[in-house]
Order: C-alpha cells, then structure tokens, then sequence
C-alpha cells in the first residue's frame, strides 16, 4: 500500500471489492463517459465488477496483468490504474491504463500513481517498456504521461470504440 496523499493511498485490487468498483463507475458516470465505452446498466453492479475482479486476479496469478485502486481512507474507490496486456520474452512490454475520481482531478494524485505503477512494472515485473493511450483532446492525461518520461510514438486511427465512436489515439512510451 502506498500514500498519495489527500488520505488516499493505492493497493492492488482485492477479492470483495466489487461493490466499491461499482459505486466509483456509477458516481463517476459523467466524468469517465467521454473517454469510456459505452457501458451496459449491469456493468454499474457489484455483482458485475466482483466478476471483473475475479478475472483481474486470474490475470495477476497467471502474468498478464496488474490491477490497482486508489481507495480513500474510509475504502472508497476513487480511481483504477492498470498494467495490463503484458508480454514476456523478447517484447517485455505492456499497456498502462489509469482514471480517478473527479472530485480528486488535478492534485497530483494519479501522477503519484504513475510512479508508483513505472516503478512496479520495473522492478517487481522486470519490463522494459510500457505503453499508454490518450484521446487526441486529453491534455491532462498526456501532461502526466509526459511528466513520467513517455514520449509520444504516433496516432493510432480509430484505437478503440469510445463513447460509441471508434476514435483516434495518441501513443507513448516509455522505455524503463
């Protein structure tokens, strides 16, 4: 576990915590569906998200990813940041992925974050490259990005369906 500051602190995602997860997606409904896809009413249960994180800890046990939450003193989520998609062997490479809470937006918090996750896929997960994606628009995603030593790499076309739309991307590295 991990202080941020603010009395928020990042742990790896446990079994239990589907209820959490849900109340953090349904709170933060606005806020994340410009850079989302578009979510089924299920997806905003417990019963749901308790099934992402069985999954996201068969994924941990077997190497593919890691999956953290920023939680608040009292164990309210208040935002997510993955490893995710890594690949051993000549790539050693994976995916970094992250949002939090927009009451806690522009405090450093998941810049915290992205240290702490640049750190953990060095030294406990020995890879030598990680890789993030932003929507062209988001400034403050890429300014993070940029602050931790990734540097843009190209425009994805169409990347993902966000928002219903398949949209463009802007790639980063960073070489650890």
């Amino acid at each position: 576990m991990i202080g941020l500051g603010d009395g928020i602190h990042l742990r790896a995602l446990e079994s239990g915590d589907g209820a959490a997860l849900a109340a953090a997606y349904d709170a933060n409904r606005a806020h994340l569906s410009r850079w989302d896809p578009l979510r089924d009413a299920a997806f905003y249960t417990a019963e749901w998200q308790e099934g992402v994180v069985a999954h996201a800890l068969r994924d941990r046990t077997d190497g593919r990813a890691a999956r953290f939450v920023l939680c608040h003193e009292d164990s309210r989520v208040m935002g997510i940041a993955n490893i995710s998609n890594i690949v051993h062997g000549a790539f050693e490479s994976a995916d970094l992925g992250y949002w939090i809470d927009a009451s806690l937006a522009g405090r450093g918090l998941m810049s915290k974050t992205v240290a702490a996750l640049i750190s953990y896929a060095q030294t406990e997960l020995g890879l030598h490259r990680l890789q993030a994606s932003t929507l062209l628009d988001n400034a403050a995603s890429q300014r993070v990005l940029e602050r931790h030593g990734f540097e843009p790499i190209g425009m994805a076309p169409k990347y993902l369906r966000i928002a219903g739309e398949w949209q463009d991307h802007l790639l980063f590295q960073r070489i650890l």
